[in-house]
């Protein structure tokens, strides 16, 4: 009995039918793969600091080594940094009366004088018992026992959460202690022909992508610290904290700036009043930052390691951010350096191709 050929549209069946199993399979296996991404991502950062250890110590010591400095070096930061970020939180906290009164006196009043809109007025006990009744409202903390539930439930997820957590340095010490391996074993797994040139893109990638990200690491601190000393030595109570997400925040291009100016003018407002000479002080400040950034830090630390211009620059920021939301936004640049390594070769390709060069015409265009 001869075998009979299979149908062409049953084979193409049989492929979407896998393709969508494959995905949804993926969809429900979300809340496990995230943490083994994450430490792929670890073990890609780390994995030129350990190569370098790992020529005179053997590697696993050098993984350790490198597991213990990232860990006192955090502790130490976070030793410094948190009791002066809890005294500028209650700083902020401290703010609240400020803002009622300057509501009530300077808003309320000039809405009231100047338009029919007749906003009511604000008091700290009112606020306190608003939050109370939305907490109430949305959360349904009817008494004591269910506000109880409800936080042994959150705790409930935030243990499980804690337990991912501590799984990603897990993985993320396997990944790096076999990364040479697995890195050949992947490419033994390419066809030959292709080879060499999936190789050279890889390679390229990789250079662009690391340069990137420590380029732009570098270009965070150094613009937190540029902004947070300024608003110290202007005299602005949140000026640590504030500088400190204006640089974080300026991973994503022109957001640090605009969170940073923002929340910098209105503690102004609330600390110094309608003060022209702290407002000018303030403006100038970030205007420094923002030259400091597009003139030294920038060109210096981080160059055209990407090679976009500022057009596709926001382009790719805001398309990130439609696609995925601020995962979106964070990831836009490191993927669009990806992305354009991959078309540069692919249009260097593309001028090789008999259609580039006249010979033949696709088939849409070809006359019969």
């Amino acid at each position: 009995m001869m075998n009979q050929p299979i149908d062409p549209f049953f084979r193409r069946l049989f492929i979407v039918v896998a393709l969508v199993v494959a995905v949804f399979l993926l969809y429900l296996m979300m809340p496990v793969i995230v943490p083994f991404v994450f430490a792929f991502m670890l073990a890609y950062l780390f994995n030129p600091l350990v190569k370098r250890l790992s020529k005179y110590i053997k590697r696993w010591v050098a993984i350790i080594i490198v597991y213990s400095t990232i860990t006192l070096g955090m502790a130490l930061l976070l030793w410094w940094l948190v009791p002066t970020l809890w005294h500028q939180l209650q700083a902020a906290w401290d703010y609240l009366p400020k803002i009622f009164n300057w509501y009530n006196q300077v808003v309320r009043e000039w809405f009231n004088s100047n338009t029919r809109i007749k906003l009511p007025q604000l008091e700290s006990k009112e606020f306190s018992d608003t939050l109370v009744d939305y907490m109430q409202t949305n959360y349904k903390f009817a008494d004591a026992s269910t506000m109880m539930s409800q936080i042994l439930t959150s705790s409930m997820n935030f243990i499980n959460n804690a337990g991912l957590i501590v799984l990603v340095p897990i993985l993320t010490f396997y990944f790096l202690f076999n990364w040479d391996q697995r890195l050949h074993n992947w490419k033994m797994a390419i066809p030959g022909a292709y080879c060499q040139k999936v190789t050279e893109i890889a390679k390229e990638c990789d250079l662009a992508l690391m340069a990137f990200i420590k380029g732009q690491l570098l270009v965070m601190v150094l613009l937190g610290a540029i902004y947070a000393v300024q608003l110290q030595l202007i005299g602005l109570e949140l000026g640590l904290i504030i500088g400190m997400v204006a640089g974080i925040a300026s991973f994503v291009p022109y957001l640090g700036f605009g969170i940073g100016f923002i929340a910098a003018i209105i503690a102004c407002l609330f600390q110094f009043g309608l003060d022209w000479t702290y407002l000018s002080l303030v403006v100038g400040a970030f205007l420094i930052g923002q030259a400091a950034e597009g003139y030294i830090l920038q060109p210096l630390l981080l160059g055209d390691k990407i090679g976009l211009s500022p057009l596709w620059v926001i382009f790719a920021v805001l398309a990130g951010a439609s696609l995925l939301g601020f995962v979106g936004m964070l990831i836009a640049l490191p993927v669009s350096a990806v992305l354009n390594v991959l078309f540069r070769h692919l249009y260097s390709y593309y001028r090789t191709t008999d259609f580039y060069k006249g010979r033949k015409q696709l088939a849409l265009f070809e006359k019969r």
